[in-house]
């Protein structure tokens, strides 16, 4: 830990207590159903910042990050690694897959064989374990028709067993009795859903040790007490940029519910998945695209099918319309207000990020949805349930630009119409839109 905290100056002096609450604590998060863009929007931030912090879920989900090495599809990596100097944190909140971690890591490295990952894992972090893949795949094969579009990465088991207090932490692969102890007790469990349930083998508990043990050597070389070091980051006034996985319509409390993940996508919990006090978060910056688009079941009220779905899929294909986890093609449809305003309430959101306004470069006219209807009434605030399940889109239609933007750097010299199109979303969502992408490569940034 001490050479991380070298790399953000170890030498800053003591603040007093009155000055520690700087605005030097930043949480990008997303607005919508996941895949808003938050890895470019996170890439560019860390090139300005000390600290990024992964603070909740796992490799269930990626983001994307396109530079001059390549394209990358990071799951469990923070999205600050390309970003010099940057200190790398997977803190308490996510569920960790060594095996994963480690192939990601290789990946990368593959590509840039001196990549310096500066990578700090959390030892309290708990570890995603061989049966929470297995029971996460045996549950949506028993689900059938009603299956909730897992991607498999024993993620609700994970947190299921961690809530149950069952989980093993990563601190604890370094005490081998006590880790065996308590893969013995677990497993007794375990044991009896895998065979009593999905009438599937059951599991040796030393099995698992030995899995731990050949993952040890390359663990113990990133853990690290990352509450303490981001705590002195904070006091120092280091700069932290907090990032979140999905969305807020894909929180266990205030997503479309039960299509949800099963740790809490919002800013809220990023000072529990982080380790920092609330108040010290002093901007949440919510992403959303200029366009709707989600992997994963659920309602989508204004999603498109068929060409039109194809050809917006087409047109964003190079912002990516497939997941970068399960390489699902994206459900796509025009922006929504009436999702991406509640969206940006339940982040608490200070700002928005827009990326893939370009992509709408095709459309002679661009509708928004502005309202939902249900049972014949207009609704404006984002419903629940049977009433989300019946709404249909009602639509404004603006102009569109017709015109390629990728090259153009300032707001101000964008077409009249995608200027009027980005002032229209900010007053529907009620918020300023302070970062516009306009591709998918980092310098690919309007200036606002």
């Amino acid at each position: 830990m001490l050479s991380l905290l070298c790399l953000i100056n170890e030498t800053a002096e003591r603040v007093d207590i009155m000055s520690e609450i700087k605005d030097n604590v930043m949480a990008i998060v997303g607005a919508n159903w996941g895949d808003e863009g938050k890895g470019k929007i996170t890439d560019i931030k860390a090139q300005m910042a000390d600290v990024v912090v992964r603070f909740q879920g796992g490799s269930n989900a990626g983001h994307t990050i396109l530079n001059e090495y390549g394209k990358f599809a990071l799951h469990q990596l923070p999205s600050g690694i390309f970003g010099r100097g940057v200190v790398n944190v997977i803190g308490n909140g996510c569920a960790l897959n060594l095996e994963y971690l480690e192939k990601e890591m290789g990946t990368v490295t593959y590509i840039v064989p001196d990549m310096q990952f500066n990578l700090m894992i959390d030892q309290r972090v708990s570890l995603v374990l061989p049966h929470h893949i297995m029971l996460d795949a045996l549950e949506e094969e028993r689900r059938g028709d009603r299956q909730f579009g897992s991607t498999k990465a024993g993620i609700a088991p994970f947190y299921s067993e961690k809530y149950i207090k069952e989980s093993i932490q990563f601190s604890e692969i370094f005490d081998g009795e006590r880790l065996k102890e308590r893969l013995k007790h677990l497993y007794d469990k375990v044991n009896l859903t895998l065979e009593h349930l999905y009438k599937a083998p059951a599991v040796d508990y030393m099995d698992v040790y030995d899995y731990l043990m050949k993952y040890k050597p390359f663990a113990e070389q990133y853990m690290g007490d990352s509450f303490a070091f981001l705590h002195k980051a904070w006091k120092e006034g280091k700069k932290i940029l907090l990032e979140g996985q999905l969305g807020a319509l894909r929180d266990p409390s205030f997503g479309i519910y039960p299509y949800v993940t099963s740790s809490h996508t919002v800013a809220g919990f990023a000072s529990v998945g982080a380790g920092l006090p609330p108040y010290a978060i002093n901007c949440i910056m919510a992403v959303t695209k200029a366009y709707s688009s989600c992997v994963g079941a659920g309602p989508f009220v204004t999603e498109w099918f068929d060409e039109q779905a194809e050809e917006l899929r087409k047109r964003g294909g190079d912002a990516g319309e497939y997941g970068a986890t399960t390489g699902r093609p994206r459900r796509v449809g025009p922006f929504d207000a009436v999702a991406t305003r509640y969206g940006a309430m339940c982040q608490g959101a200070t700002e928005l990020a827009m990326t893939g306004i370009d992509v709408l470069a095709y459309m002679s006219e661009i509708p928004v949805c502005v309202a939902y209807e249900v049972d014949g009434k207009h609704l404006t605030d984002f419903p629940t349930g049977a009433q989300l399940d019946r709404a249909k889109p009602v639509y404004e239609m603006l102009p569109g630009f017709k015109e390629d933007i990728r090259h153009i750097r300032n707001f101000d010299d964008l077409p009249e119409n995608a200027k009027n199109y980005v002032r229209f979303i900010e007053k529907q969502v009620g918020l300023p839109i302070t970062l516009l992408s306009n591709g998918p490569k980092r310098d690919e940034i309007v200036n606002l």
